[in-house]
C-alpha cells in the first residue's frame, strides 16, 4: 500500500478544515443536574465544537496539525495555521478543561475522547515549531486533567471493555501510549506505567479470541485487532509473535474469516451503519502495524498484508466521497493507515 499521496492529503485538509467550524449538525452527550437549560456548543466547547461531536472534532484538529508537521507542501499550510492559531488558545482551551473538570463529568469522553486529546498535545508538544509551542502549551490543563483521569481509572478497571465503539479499552490505552512515552522521556514515567500494567494486566494471558464474532452492527473499531495492535507496542518481536499466535491462531490460512473480509456498508448516511467504514480503515490499520511488529519472514506476514489492502480498498473513497455520517470522522482513520504507511 502507498502512503500520503499529496491529493490524499489536500483532500483530507479540505475536509478536516471545513468540519472544525461546522457547529451543526451536533450530538452532545451531556450530564443534568439541575434545571438550568444546557449552554450553547460554543459556549460549552470554545474549541471544539465542530465535527458533530466532540471527539470527532479533536480528531479533526488532529488531522490539521499532522499535516501541517508532517506534509506541510502538500496542504494549504497557511490556512492551517490560521485555524490552529484562532482554536488553540489558553482562553478556549480553558474554557474545555473547566467544561470536563466537575466530578459528574469524570467518565464524559471516556477513554477515546481522552486519548485524541492526548495525542494532539504530542503532536504539538515534540514539534520544533513555535506557534506548536504554543499551541501545546495551551493544551496543558485538559491534557493534564486527562491524564489525572486516567491514573485514577485504570487501576480501578478491573475487566477491558472489549466492544468496537468509543469505550473499548485496547484502542484508549494506544492512542494515548505515544503520549505516555513522552512524558517518559520528560520524567513523568506514571502514565506509560499505568497503561502498561493495565495492558498486561487485561490482555495478557488471552488465547483463542473468537474472532468470528466480530463485527456487530455498528463498530467503527475492531476489538480483536485493536487488543493485538496495542500488544504489539509493547514486547519484542519474538514475543508478540508468540502471543499473536495463542491469541488469533490461524492467521497464515486466512482465519478466522470474518477479520479478513472487509465489512458491508448498506447506508451510509446512517450514522451508525457507517461507522462499519471505520471498522474496515482502522482494521487496515491494525492489520499493517501487526505485520510490522512481526520477526522478519513470519509466514503469516503475506495473509496480513493482503488483508489490510482489501479493507483499505473498501472504504478508502468514502473519506472523500461519502456522506456527513461518514465524513466528520473517518479522515482520521485514514490518515492513521497512510501516514503510518510512510
Amino acid at each position: 500500500m502507498a502512503g500520503l499521496s499529496g491529493a490524499h492529503a489536500g483532500e483530507f485538509a479540505k475536509i478536516a478544515l471545513a468540519n472544525v467550524v461546522r457547529e451543526y449538525p451536533h450530538y452532545e452527550s451531556h450530564w443534568r443536574i439541575d434545571d438550568a437549560p444546557v449552554p450553547p456548543v460554543r459556549e460549552l466547547h470554545p474549541c471544539f465544537y465542530g465535527s458533530f461531536d466532540w471527539h470527532s472534532c479533536v480528531e479533526m484538529f488532529w488531522v490539521l496539525a499532522h499535516l501541517l508537521r508532517r506534509y506541510p507542501a502538500l496542504v494549504p499550510a497557511d490556512e492551517i495555521r490560521d485555524v490552529l492559531n484562532a482554536h488553540l488558545t489558553e482562553p478556549a482551551l480553558a474554557a474545555e478543561a473547566a467544561c470536563f473538570a466537575p466530578e459528574h463529568h469524570r467518565t464524559t469522553q471516556r477513554p477515546y475522547g481522552w486519548s485524541i486529546l492526548l495525542a494532539l498535545t504530542r503532536e504539538t508538544a515534540t514539534w520544533d515549531d513555535p506557534d506548536a509551542a504554543r499551541w501545546s502549551a495551551a493544551l496543558q490543563p485538559l491534557s493534564r486533567l486527562f491524564v489525572s483521569r486516567f491514573l485514577d481509572w485504570l487501576p480501578k478497571v478491573t475487566y477491558p471493555i472489549r466492544y468496537g465503539l468509543h469505550e473499548n479499552g485496547a484502542f484508549g490505552l494506544s492512542r494515548a501510549l505515544p503520549y505516555a512515552d513522552y512524558l517518559a522521556s520528560q520524567g513523568e514515567p506514571r502514565l506509560r506505567d499505568v497503561i502498561t500494567k493495565t495492558a498486561w494486566r487485561w490482555f495478557g494471558s488471552d488465547r483463542d479470541y473468537p474472532g468470528a464474532w466480530e463485527p456487530s452492527g455498528a463498530d467503527f473499531l475492531t476489538p480483536a485487532l485493536a487488543e493485538a495492535e496495542l500488544m504489539s507496542r509493547l514486547m519484542p518481536a519474538a514475543d508478540f509473535g508468540a502471543w499473536l499466535e495463542g491469541f488469533l491462531p490461524g492467521i497464515a490460512d486466512r482465519n478466522p474469516v470474518a477479520l479478513f473480509t472487509p465489512a458491508v456498508v448498506t447506508d451510509a448516511f446512517d450514522g451508525l451503519i457507517a461507522h462499519l467504514h471505520g471498522l474496515n480503515l482502522h482494521r487496515a490499520w491494525c492489520w499493517r502495524r501487526i505485520a510490522a511488529a512481526l520477526p522478519s519472514g513470519d509466514g503469516r506476514v503475506a495473509a496480513i498484508g493482503a488483508a489490510s489492502r482489501e479493507h483499505a480498498e473498501a472504504s478508502l473513497s468514502q473519506v472523500t466521497e461519502g456522506p456527513y455520517a461518514v465524513e466528520h470522522f473517518l479522515a482520521y482513520y485514514a490518515l492513521l493507515l497512510l501516514s503510518d504507511a510512510e
